[in-house]
């Protein structure tokens, strides 16, 4: 047994553990922590070395190789003099900088509370993104911390996408990231072969600090400004998207077959029997999924819902895993997919494609007449669809009658009668139990010659969505009911509901309106589904959506079952999209375990970096898909400027208004100085700009004309001026094309923001 060592008469609890792991063992980090924090004042190592009578050469050296480490990770600070000092200890914050395009910043704390503010001098010294140490300097006039950068812990950027610029005998590039408030200056031999105005990717050489501005190299050139498809080549590489497949993730995939072998078929149930379809988009690729319903012979419906067998191609710890995992999801931005499998699965041996053999996972569910899930099991089996449907032709069949369409698909027409019969049913069972249904329109990026945008169109939507939506419903509640039931580790996809301090104003808002929640208990779903009925005919309904939505929070990826809020589900997971999401994939592995009656292997941390890792992507990909379509809409309007349009108030800040227009569904900002002649007071609670001489009002909703007054295709700004007031010139806007922080699942399982679904699959894929 290990030697224990006494530190100035204090025993060290965790000395066992030191001496297995070193030769000459030395204080650990907790006793290191409690030392300093009883000390009452820093220490320098020398002062360490001899209270803690660490005499040796050895020793000496590993408290200094501590002590650094120790100050890396966050959890001592060595002050001017080299002393070092708790964290803790010291009134210093860690946190993560969050840059702005003006060029100043906030620390968003580690542990949590409100952010602090940095100067525009303080952001010189990082990018967005990096971690600091920071100390608060000073409380403003508005009540804001100020802070002080004390240390910078992590710096993490390593490289980013700009335009560069040579002029005047300097280089530099101005970054595409608008938080990145930062040029970074090119040195003369890092130019390479860029020219001004091009495109390009730098690595940072020399991090920004007080005294120097960043310093990089050129490594990419991307192309020219306008080039087609450079608002995709540059979101991808500014939001660090893996897009480039590695060699043996590549190898690995070519072992495949174009075909499923005979043998791959042993021991699975055959479904191939029974008439799947699958139901898409017409310009879809992949086919996750298929459906089959049959009449029950006392009541009720079977409903088998086929989703692609995955989990048999990619397994874990191999090549096409760790990739797998690394994209988390699959990005599609206008007119590209950034897979998150290789083509040779995704677009192959996954996808269901007609008359051929597919492995599959397949839910298989009885629903009584009610819409209630009696029974449900899961099984590895074989299908062959019967035909690749897509939703306008199933509308035009079991909506609008069309004998054509119908002949084409005799064989199949009464299954899809079925079908429609069951979603009927589940319409109401969904509106029983109080799921929240929002009603906002999506919009599809239309392209035409060297992909320039066409037009913006809304995206249509038939019943033929939502009966493949509630079929994807009825499969991701019995995959998360039979993994909990089970006790099988997995990942959930949770929706909880409003914080506190949103449900607040959201209960001072509809109070305003004439509407009122309940403020006695904690909402439910049903609470916001009665208001969104109730607001229907309303001719304020779509503002008074847009602020029930603002008011959720955000959906992520957990191991800790807390339901789905938006759907009023007490247990959801994804089960029905492992083509595109790795939380489906680890959801099939775990049902695959259960059907085997095999011990669950996946550890608990795993599963919650998974978590975590997961819900990152997710919003990485959101984020790189709004970049690409905010530049295109902003290409789109580059020829409108000094058109008027009719628009409605999507957006009320306290520095202007945001406006999306009607038919093209852009959206741009009045600035506040552009309003006519007037002192106006932002009403937070109201979302509401009123002039203080005038009366007059601009409110969340309202209709109202604009000016193009301006865009800007490289920060991607559109200004807007009222119409009324053009013939003055209303002045520069200066705004920013609006980007919302009103993610999460709802009612549809998809971002509600910024609508740039070009080829996002449609709401069925929640």
């Amino acid at each position: 047994m290990a030697k224990f060592k006494k530190f100035q008469n204090k025993t060290d609890p965790h000395a066992e553990r030191e001496a297995e792991k070193y030769e000459n063992p030395i204080p650990s980090r907790e006793f290191i922590l409690d030392f300093l924090a009883e000390r009452g004042r820093p220490a320098t190592q020398e002062d360490l070395e001899a209270e803690l009578e660490l005499n040796s050469p050895d020793e000496q050296e590993a408290m200094r190789r501590r002590l650094i480490a120790m100050c890396r990770d966050g959890q001592l600070l060595r002050n001017r003099k080299g002393a070092y000092g708790p964290v803790s200890s010291m009134e210093v914050v860690a946190g993560r900088v969050i840059g702005h395009k003006d060029g100043f910043g906030f620390v968003v704390p580690d542990n949590g509370g409100d952010d602090l503010f940095l100067s525009p001098r303080q952001m010189r010294n990082v990018f967005h993104g990096d971690r600091v140490l920071t100390r608060v300097s000073n409380i403003d006039t508005r009540g804001r911390r100020e802070a002080l950068i004390v240390e910078v812990l992590e710096r993490n950027t390593k490289q980013l996408v700009g335009r560069f610029y040579h002029e005047s005998g300097a280089a530099y590039v101005e970054p595409s990231i608008r938080r990145m408030s930062q040029e970074v200056l090119i040195t003369p031999d890092g130019i390479k072969d860029a020219k001004h105005g091009q495109m390009v990717v730098v690595a940072i050489t020399t991090q920004p600090s007080s005294n120097t501005r960043p310093l990089g190299e050129i490594v990419e050139i991307l192309g020219d400004h306008m080039a087609p498809g450079m608002e995709v080549n540059v979101a991808i590489r500014s939001h660090e998207l893996p897009y480039e497949w590695p060699d043996d993730v590549l190898l690995e995939a070519s072992k495949y077959e174009a075909h499923v072998p005979e043998e791959a078929l042993q021991g699975r149930e055959d479904f191939r029997q029974l008439p799947f379809v699958t139901i898409d988009g017409e310009d879809a690729k992949d086919f996750d999924d298929a459906v089959y319903c049959e009449p029950r012979d006392k009541d009720g419906w079977t409903l088998y819902v086929a989703i692609a067998d995955v989990a048999h191609y990619v397994r874990p710890g191999t090549a096409l895993d760790r990739e797998a995992y690394i994209r988390g999801n699959s990005v599609y931005f206008p007119g590209r997919v950034i897979p998150m499998l290789p083509e040779a699965l995704s677009n192959n041996l996954c996808s269901l494609n007609p008359k051929v053999d597919r492995l599959v996972m397949v839910c298989e569910m009885n629903i009584h007449p009610t819409g209630r899930i009696t029974r449900y099991s899961f099984h590895e089996g074989v299908i062959k669809s019967h035909a690749r449907l897509t939703y306008k032709q199933v509308h035009a069949m079991m909506e609008k009658n069309d004998r054509r369409m119908r002949e084409q698909f005799k064989t199949v027409v009464p299954h899809l009668e079925e079908l429609y019969k069951l979603f009927h049913v589940l319409q109401k069972s969904r509106k029983t139990r109080g799921a929240i249904d929002f009603d906002l329109p999506e919009t599809k990026i239309v392209f035409g010659e060297n992909r320039k945008i066409e037009k913006i169109v809304p995206y249509e939507r038939f019943d033929s969505h939502r009966v493949i939506e509630e079929c994807m419903l009825c499969a991701n509640i019995s995959a998360a009911r039979y993994l909990e039931k089970n006790k099988v580790p997995a990942l959930y996809r949770v929706h909880e509901g409003p914080t506190e301090e949103k449900l607040n104003d959201l209960q001072r808002f509809l109070s305003e309106m004439g509407l009122k929640m309940p403020a006695h208990r904690q909402p439910v779903p049903d609470d916001y589904a009665h208001i969104l009925r109730t607001i229907k005919d309303r001719p304020d309904a779509h503002m008074i959506q847009t602020v029930l939505l603002r008011s959720m929070s955000q959906a992520i990826y957990s191991p800790d079952n807390k339901g789905h809020f938006g759907l009023a589900f007490e247990a959801y997971a994804h089960f029905t999209s492992p083509i595109r999401r790795y939380p489906d994939l680890l959801v099939h592995r775990g049902l695959k375990q259960l059907i085997k009656k095999n011990k669950p292997h996946i550890e608990e941390l795993a599963l919650q970096k998974a978590g975590e890792h997961c819900s990152m992507t997710e919003r990485r990909a959101d984020d790189a898909t709004n970049a690409a379509t905010d530049w295109l809409k902003c290409e789109f309007m580059m020829d409108k400027v000094g058109k008027e349009f009719a628009g409605v108030i999507s957006g009320v800040t306290g520095f202007g208004i945001f406006v999306e227009l009607a038919e093209i569904y852009v959206e741009g900002l009045v600035h506040i100085s552009t309003l006519p002649d007037d002192y106006y007071q932002f009403d937070a609670i109201k979302h509401m700009m009123q002039g203080e001489r005038t009366g007059r009002r601009f409110r969340l909703g309202d209709p109202i004309k604009i000016l193009v007054a301006r865009v800007d295709l490289d920060q991607r700004e559109i200004d807007f001026v009222l119409a009324e007031g053009a013939r003055q010139g209303g002045g520069r806007a200066g705004g920013r094309t609006k980007h919302r922080k009103d993610d999460h699942d709802g009612a549809n399982g998809k971002r509600k923001g910024k609508k740039n679904s070009q080829k996002k699959k449609s709401r069925k894929r929640r």
